[in-house]
């Protein structure tokens, strides 16, 4: 017999760094700028804010 009592969780880590998500907004807005689909610039402008609620242009 073995015993199978269950491990506590590992910490948990960020999947992106602060530096992926000014790379995705920075891809975001050269995506947005090429783009002539409404609908598909809707969303990528959605994301675009979503994502700089996390990481504001302070720089």
């Amino acid at each position: 017999m073995t015993d199978e009592t269950p491990k506590e969780p590992g910490r948990a880590r960020a999947l992106l760094s602060t530096a992926d998500f000014r790379l995705l907004r920075a891809a975001l807005a050269s995506h947005a700028r090429t783009t002539e689909d409404r609908e598909e610039l809707a969303k990528i402008n959605a994301l675009h804010h979503r994502l700089g609620t996390y990481v504001p242009d302070a720089e």
